[in-house]
């Protein structure tokens, strides 16, 4: 299934909405290729298709799917920026997000996508050779038993859980020397009043409001938080 005009335009606007300049909230992302583009755009009909046999999308979602699951994830470009061969583990990542649009924006990145859901891991499988993604690995299992790989550079996810507990998980899994602009840890997208769920965290936060870039009531309340553990 091809993708149609009204996936073309979602995908140029959530462009243009991430190439906006803001102080705010890092810098807008690089320009893609026309390859790239046609991958984003691709997962439309995939998900729409997918989400008929394996529902990994609600279906209000789905009705606004390139805004909630894709300019989502890639909001974390506008601050994160793998340089080549950067490990990223994407935690919980349902059926793809945010690690598959982030992997279609960082060809030179490669990406481990877990969730402990094996139909999940099924869509995210079937999605990535579907557009040609030879940067991601879907693994079926919790994110506590990947001990036994390379360490990562960055892991990130969408509000899976409480920070504190997301920690735990996590931190045997980062590798403690950086070579990027910003440390190793975890870029973790979450919505609402976070004080007090953070409050525990010893290590250092940075917190972003995406609606300093983006525009759509969605985001209003949702932020980019990174954590540094390295």
């Amino acid at each position: 299934m091809a993708p149609t005009d009204p996936d073309f335009r979602a995908v140029d606007h959530l462009l243009a909405a991430l190439q906006r300049e803001s102080p705010e909230f890092g810098a807008p992302i690089p320009d893609i290729a026309d390859t790239q583009r046609q991958q984003l755009a691709m997962l439309g009909p995939l998900y729409r298709e997918w989400n008929a046999k394996i529902n990994v999308i609600s279906r209000k979602d789905l009705d606004a799917f390139f805004t909630r699951h894709v300019l989502h994830s890639l909001a974390m470009a506008r601050v994160l920026r793998p340089e080549s061969g950067s490990r990223i583990l994407d935690v919980g990542t349902g059926g793809g997000f945010p690690g598959i649009p982030l992997a279609i924006l960082f060809p030179d990145a490669d990406f481990t996508l877990c969730d402990s859901i094996g139909k999940k891991i099924k869509v995210v499988d079937a999605v990535s050779n579907a557009i040609g993604l030879q940067n991601v690995q879907g693994v079926w299992g919790r994110a506590e038993s990947l001990t036994d790989r390379p360490p990562f550079d960055f892991i990130v996810s969408r509000a899976v859980t409480r920070m504190p507990a997301f920690l735990d998980w996590v931190r045997p899994l980062v590798h403690d020397t950086h070579r990027h602009g910003v440390a190793n840890g975890v870029f973790y997208l979450k919505g609402g009043d976070l004080a007090e769920e953070l409050a525990p965290v010893q290590e250092p936060i940075t917190v972003w409001s995406l609606a300093n870039v983006l525009e759509d009531p969605f985001f209003e309340t949702k932020q980019l938080l990174h954590v540094a553990l390295a």
